[in-house]
C-alpha cells in the first residue's frame, strides 16, 4: 500500500493555527478583528456585463474565494486522477461503495440539518430548510491528521478517507454554489472556462505522437499556458456568478498528466514530472501558508454565539453524516452485494464515519452564501468548530497502543 505524503498534517496544523489565533482574536477585540478581515483593500466598480453589483477586495473574500481555489485545484486533481487514471482507485465497481457512502453522508448531513432546524431553529430570519448546505462538506486536511493516528500510516481505511472527504468537499461547494439563495446564473460566462480548457487541451494538453520533433514535446511541458488557462476559467466562473472558489477545476482533465494513478497524495508523486503533478508540487509549501490565512480570516469562533444553529449544525455532523454514510451507502453496498475493500472490515467503516462528522473548511466556506449574515453564520461557525470534537474521541476510541508508537 503506498504512503501518503507527510504534507497533509502539516496543512492541518497551519489551518488550526489561523483558527486558534482568530478565535483568540475575535473574542478579546472583536472590532479589531472584523475591521482586519473586512478591511476595504480596494473597490471595484466593474461593466455590468462583467458584474452586476459593485464589490471590494477584503482579505476574506481574497483567501476564500481566490487563494483557497489554489487548494481545491490541489485536492480535485487527486479525485480526477482516481477516477480517470490506471490503477485508479474510483475505477468500474470500485467506485460504488465510495459513491454511496459519499451521497448518503451528503443526504444524511442535509437531511438532519432540515429535521433538527425545524424542530428547534429561533432565528427570526430562518426560513425552513436555510443553510441545509452548510453541513454538506468535511475538512480532508483535519480528518486525515486524525485518521492516520487513529488508522496508522498504512491502513487501507485511510486511503478510502480521503477519498470520502475530497468527494465529499468537492461535491458539497459544486451543490452549494448550485442551489445558493439568490442565485443569478449568468450561463454565457461559462463558456469561458469551457473555451480555455478546450484550448489549452488541444494545443498543449495532448500527448504528442510518437515521431512528434523534440520541440513540440518540450512545448507540451510548458506551465504558463495551464495558468493562463486557469486564470481565464476562474474569471468566468466567478463572472457566471458561481462561487469563484471553483474557478480552476475546469482546467484539470485538459492538463497533460501521466499515464497512470499512484494513489492520492502517494509520495511518489514527487519523482513525476508531468504538468500536472509539476503544478501540484509548486503548490504544496505555499497552500501551508493559504491554509493558516484561511484559519485566520474565516476561522475565528465567537465563543458567545450559541444558539438552536449550533446544535443544528452539530446534529448534522455528528448524526446526519455517519448515519446517512452507514445506513444508505452501506445499504446500497449490501443491496448490490459488493464486497468491501481489501484490508477494510465493518468496524473501520464506523471509524470514518465518525471521523468525518468533523466539518470546518467546506462549510465555513459556504455560511456566507448559505445562511443569512450575522447570528445564524457565528452560531453554525461555533457548531462547526465544536464538531472537530470528533477527533479527539475517535482518537480515546480506537487509538490502540501500538499505533500511538507508528502514526
Amino acid at each position: 500500500m503506498y504512503r501518503v505524503s507527510n504534507f497533509l498534517p502539516r496543512y492541518a496544523k497551519a489551518l488550526l493555527g489561523g483558527a486558534g489565533v482568530a478565535t483568540v482574536w475575535v473574542n478579546l477585540s472583536p472590532a479589531s478583528y472584523y475591521d482586519m478581515i473586512e478591511h476595504r483593500i480596494l473597490d471595484l466598480t466593474l461593466p455590468h456585463w462583467l458584474a452586476p453589483l459593485p464589490f471590494s477586495l477584503t482579505p476574506m473574500n481574497i483567501v476564500a474565494q481566490g487563494l483557497m481555489s489554489l487548494f481545491l485545484f490541489f485536492i480535485a486533481k487527486e479525485l480526477w486522477e482516481a477516477l480517470t487514471l490506471e490503477h485508479g482507485a474510483l475505477k468500474g465497481r470500485e467506485a460504488i461503495l465510495p459513491a454511496a457512502l459519499t451521497l448518503g453522508g451528503l443526504a444524511g448531513a442535509a437531511g438532519a440539518w432540515v429535521l433538527v432546524g425545524s424542530l428547534i431553529e429561533t432565528a427570526s430570519e430562518a426560513g425552513f430548510a436555510t443553510g441545509w448546505q452548510v453541513p454538506l462538506g468535511t475538512d480532508v486536511v483535519l480528518c486525515f491528521l486524525v485518521a492516520r493516528a487513529v488508522f496508522g500510516s498504512d491502513h487501507p481505511a485511510l486511503h478510502l478517507l480521503l477519498l470520502l472527504s475530497i468527494a465529499t468537499d468537492i461535491l458539497a461547494l459544486v451543490i452549494t454554489g448550485l442551489t445558493q439563495p439568490g442565485l443569478s446564473l449568468r450561463l454565457v460566462w461559462l463558456l469561458l472556462p469551457l473555451a480555455a480548457a478546450l484550448a489549452v487541451w488541444a494545443l498543449f494538453g495532448r500527448p504528442p505522437a510518437p515521431d512528434a520533433p523534440e520541440r513540440e514535446r518540450r512545448a507540451g511541458q510548458r506551465l504558463w499556458p495551464y495558468i493562463v488557462a486557469g486564470a481565464l476559467s476562474w474569471l468566468g466562473t466567478a463572472a457566471s456568478g458561481l462561487p469563484p472558489v471553483l474557478g480552476l477545476l475546469p482546467v484539470i482533465p485538459a492538463i497533460a498528466h501521466a499515464d497512470r494513478s499512484f494513489g492520492l497524495f502517494a509520495e511518489v508523486e514527487a519523482a513525476l514530472n508531468d504538468p500536472l503533478n509539476r503544478l501540484s508540487h509548486a503548490l504544496v509549501w505555499p497552500l501551508a501558508v493559504v491554509l493558516f490565512l484561511f484559519g485566520l480570516t474565516r476561522g475565528g469562533v465567537d465563543l458567545s454565539a450559541f444558539a438552536p444553529t449550533t446544535i443544528t449544525a452539530l446534529a448534522a455532523l455528528w448524526l446526519g453524516r455517519p448515519l446517512g454514510m452507514l445506513l444508505i451507502g452501506l445499504g446500497l453496498a449490501i443491496g448490490l452485494e459488493l464486497r468491501l475493500p481489501t484490508g477494510i472490515s465493518l468496524r473501520d467503516i464506523v471509524k470514518v464515519a465518525v471521523i468525518m462528522g468533523m466539518g470546518f473548511t467546506v462549510p465555513v466556506l459556504s455560511l456566507e452564501s448559505a445562511l443569512p449574515g450575522g447570528a445564524m453564520q457565528e452560531a453554525a461557525r461555533l457548531g462547526l468548530a465544536l464538531s472537530l470534537v470528533a477527533g479527539p474521541v475517535a482518537l480515546l476510541l480506537w487509538r490502540s497502543p501500538a499505533r500511538r508508537t507508528t502514526a
